[in-house]
């Protein structure tokens, strides 16, 4: 495999061109792996263990691992009036119109695609519906390791005010002063959110899922997180104990970049989703070796001035710059990686979305950072990673309520439709199926 010659003034961090048509299958498979895989042998393991002492010992399990991984005492999770006032006092006006300006945004969008009810007659006495209910609890998990999430909250809290959900919990790590982040607060009452607790990592996935003395149980849960969060969240799901949105950890994003893209956007989008945390991925993709190097050298420059470039470094280490024969091929590693993110910076990107098959979200063309996504587009940054892009959606209102159907028969339907499922159970062998149809008949017959 031949890689392009790394120029000594570069970030050692930024990774080498890859010529994806040079590597063989084994190595294609490698460039594409994602970092979360290769630790998910030991964080199975220590999440399993979480979540047992959770279960077992409820509260007491809560606070001792709030102090060993949060370095914080706490004797109540909950958060309470004063520290809600408190936090609507810190926060400046000028981040909170913002909060209020996307919360809007966020609204807006998810409104316009809510399910809809429906009936209909599928035959002469015979009426067929669906009826939408939401789900009655759901706990929303708003991360804050390595940098709170409000945004996060907003994202969870707007569709589940849609959706109509009877009870909202909340989770959110502590900061080390004990308290939760005031943004964080904010967000979460612009919502209609006010059962807050201050509980990170699988620690929190567990007491929603099995509720302690304090926290409700849960009948689905949302939100992102690390490795441990996401592991956290596929554990209970896997267990029947409760559902959840999707499996949601460590983001990426994978761009696709022709000639005309402008280096220094693709290198600042690169970053914005390295900077989230060292298991993070990011890819780029393009068929123009000038393009590729600019973009080099531009991650480079902004690296050197980026306040998290620490994070971002370990990020890049296991991120990918690949040359490709042609954009064709570019999109068909896209659809085979199924990004978290999906950055289109070509010169006519609607013209290639129908080559879109799986991705969790997509921006299209130059002016169009994923960051907008992320906080204010409108669109939900709650979004399917490592893969699971091929078989989940990013949430949404529907994501938060469940659907039930209805049917209903006359005499006069039973007589016209009955015939077909008595001759259908009898093909299957369940006699007392067809039975409770043939009775009916007859007695509608009378």
């Amino acid at each position: 495999m031949s890689t392009s010659c790394d120029a000594p003034q570069l970030d050692a961090a930024v990774p080498a061109i890859v010529d994806w048509n040079e590597a063989d299958a084994a190595a294609q498979a490698e460039l594409l792996r994602r970092p979360t895989q290769v630790i998910a042998a030991t964080t199975r393991a220590a999440v399993a263990e979480v979540l047992d002492d959770v279960r077992t010992r409820g509260d007491v399990a809560l606070r001792e691992l709030t102090e060993r991984f949060d370095r914080v005492a706490l004797d109540d999770f909950e958060v309470g009036a004063d520290e809600f006032a408190a936090a609507e006092a810190a926060v400046p006006a000028e981040l909170r119109e913002a909060m209020v300006n996307a919360a809007t945004r966020i609204e807006r969008f998810h409104a316009a695609g809510m399910t809809a009810p429906y009936d209909i007659d599928t035959a002469e006495g015979v009426n067929c519906a669906r009826i939408v209910r939401p789900i009655p609890r759901v706990g929303l998990y708003v991360p804050a390791g390595t940098a709170p999430l409000p945004s996060t909250a907003l994202m969870l809290g707007v569709p589940a005010r849609l959706a109509g959900c009877r009870e909202v919990v909340l989770c959110t790590p502590p900061r080390s002063d004990g308290s939760a982040d005031p943004a964080v607060l904010v967000a979460a009452r612009l919502t209609g959110v006010h059962r807050v607790f201050k509980l990170g990592g699988a620690q929190a996935i567990a007491a929603m899922a099995f509720g302690t003395e304090r926290v409700s149980a849960c009948d689905k849960l949302f939100g992102p997180g690390n490795s441990f969060v996401t592991e956290a969240k596929q554990q209970v799901a896997q267990s029947g104990t409760v559902a959840i949105d999707m499996p949601a950890g460590p983001s990426e994003v994978l761009v696709i970049a022709d000639a005309g893209a402008d280096a220094a956007f693709v290198a600042a989008d690169l970053l914005s989703q390295a900077e989230h945390g060292p298991d993070s991925q990011v890819l780029l993709l393009s068929d123009d070796e000038t393009l590729l190097n600019d973009v080099r050298a531009e991650l480079s420059t902004q690296l050197a001035s980026l306040p998290r470039a620490a994070i971002a470094r370990q990020a890049m280490a296991r991120s990918r710059l690949l040359r490709v024969d042609a954009l064709d091929t570019a999109f068909d590693i896209s659809n085979r990686y199924a990004p978290e993110h999906l950055i289109l910076a070509l010169r006519s990107p609607r013209d290639w979305l129908e080559r879109v098959e799986v991705a969790g979200s997509v921006f299209l063309g130059d002016w169009t950072p994923e960051a907008l996504g992320d906080y204010c587009s409108g669109t939900n940054h709650v979004l399917p990673t490592g893969g699971a892009a091929r078989s989940w959606s990013g949430v949404s209102v529907s994501s938060f309520q469940n659907t039930v159907s209805v049917q209903s028969a006359s005499a006069a339907g039973i007589r016209a439709i009955g015939p077909d499922a008595v001759t259908m159970a009898r093909a299957e062998g369940l006699d007392a199926h067809a039975n409770a149809v043939a009775l009916r008949i007859a007695k509608a017959a009378a």
